[in-house]
């Protein structure tokens, strides 16, 4: 249960922690954000806070900001419609009762000439022979089939921002799954302190093969079988290659050296001794762990993938939401500080993947962005919207073949 549970937190955390970048420079760049999902599918959970209605939706498999202008406006006003008017003080129209307009008793209800609620923000409306025009206050709200839907003029749609606010908004996702990383390195390196890669023993396990040995921490191994060690992978390479060998440790404590024996014990097809690599603790160096870390991360990532796009690996070789999950579960069993690592790396791969110049990621997104400042005008939106669409397709697909991969390699051991 309890990994259960982590797989679910970690997720919700990389996808929350995404979509709250857009949603932040989104609102800074006035654009009305009218949902902050995560999840997909049916809601669980929601409430409205400002402009915004926050969900909690049923499949923890994504989420989304839905943000004004992205998608067409749902409610349209014709001519000859009755609607039912609510005005404030100002005489300006706040709220516009398009359904059940008899249960507003308070509304004044008139026939529709014409109406403009993105860039006029006005209503005609014909009063006997003459036409009435009623100003339209810019976060009026119509209801519509028992819906509520704030109106979204010109100005707070994603389409009327600049390039550059159009593009911070979409490059945030990404970036807030970098800062995600980086804080829970920090976290890591804060509270378990900071790796040292150094031949020291850190904290030994009780019962494991040094712990019998008389391996103590703070020992400093010098040579194994004849070899010196330099660094602390010095030490997991030989041991790891070596379980059920008889291994012969020189180590020094306190200025005196003395021979060791110790068999390492074979756990995950890997020798181990049972005990963690030294740490230190030191705010200035988790902050250095935190930057370090999450580089070598992104280095990594970016190199398979790399890998993958010239043919040196192979799609089976990849692991879709299926594999992760249960890659997550089984990291969640050895403890809290390899989950927050894994996390940070989840989050690496999260962020560098968006940023792929693909349909339907974040990246393809952008690339539309950037054709649009070099030819000065914006790519049809339908043909856009098209490209996207064929390219989530794909996504898809590729999930689906990936997931049928993890499936296999779940059940078949």
């Amino acid at each position: 249960m309890q990994q259960v549970l982590a797989i679910i937190l970690v997720f919700g955390l990389l996808v929350s922690f995404h979509e709250l970048g857009h949603l932040i420079m989104a609102k800074r760049a006035g654009i009305l954000c009218r949902e902050f999902a995560i999840g997909m599918g049916p809601k669980l959970f929601s409430f409205v806070r400002g402009e915004t209605r926050y969900t909690l939706r049923l499949l923890p498999i994504g989420g989304f900001v839905r943000m004004a202008g992205e998608d067409p406006e749902v409610v349209e006003i014709h001519q000859g419609q009755d609607v039912g008017l609510i005005f404030n003080e100002e005489g300006q129209i706040i709220r516009l009762i398009l359904t059940d307009i008899r249960n507003h008793p308070d509304a004044a209800v008139v026939t529709v000439e014409k109406a403009d609620l993105e860039r006029k923000l006005n209503l005609v409306a014909r009063h006997e022979d003459e036409l009435v025009e009623y100003p339209i206050h810019p976060q009026a709200f119509v209801f519509y089939k028992n819906q509520e839907i704030q109106i979204a003029p010109y100005n707070r749609q994603f389409g009327s921002k600049t390039v550059g606010q159009r593009a911070a908004a979409i490059f945030a996702g990404p970036f807030a799954n970098f800062v995600l990383a980086f804080l829970l390195l920090l976290i890591l390196g804060l509270v378990y302190g900071v790796p040292v890669d150094k031949p020291y023993v850190g904290e030994v396990i009780s019962g494991g093969a040094a712990a019998q040995a008389g391996l103590k921490e703070g020992d400093h191994i010098l040579s194994i079988n004849g070899s010196t060690m330099n660094t602390w992978m010095d030490v997991v390479s030989k041991v790891s290659k070596s379980p059920g060998e008889k291994m012969t440790f020189i180590i020094d404590r306190n200025g005196e050296q003395s021979q060791v024996f110790i068999t390492p014990k074979l756990e995950k097809e890997r020798g181990k001794i049972g005990v963690y690599q030294p740490t230190s603790q030191s705010p200035v160096g988790a902050v250095k762990y935190g930057l370090k870390t999450t580089y070598e991360f992104s280095r990594l990532i970016y190199d398979s993938l790399v890998k993958l796009f010239t043919g040196k690996v192979s799609v089976e070789e990849l692991s879709g939401p299926v594999g992760i999950f249960d890659m997550t579960y089984k990291v969640a069993e050895n403890g809290i500080a390899m989950l927050l690592q894994w996390a940070a790396a989840l989050s690496v791969n999260l962020g560098i993947v968006n940023l792929l110049p693909l349909p339907a990621l974040d990246g393809g997104r952008l690339v539309f962005i950037g054709i649009e400042a070099v030819r000065g005008r914006p790519v049809d939106p339908q043909k856009e919207g098209l490209v996207h669409l064929l390219g989530f397709a794909l996504l898809m697909l590729l999930i689906l073949v990936v997931t049928w991969n993890d499936i296999q390699r779940v059940f078949n051991g």
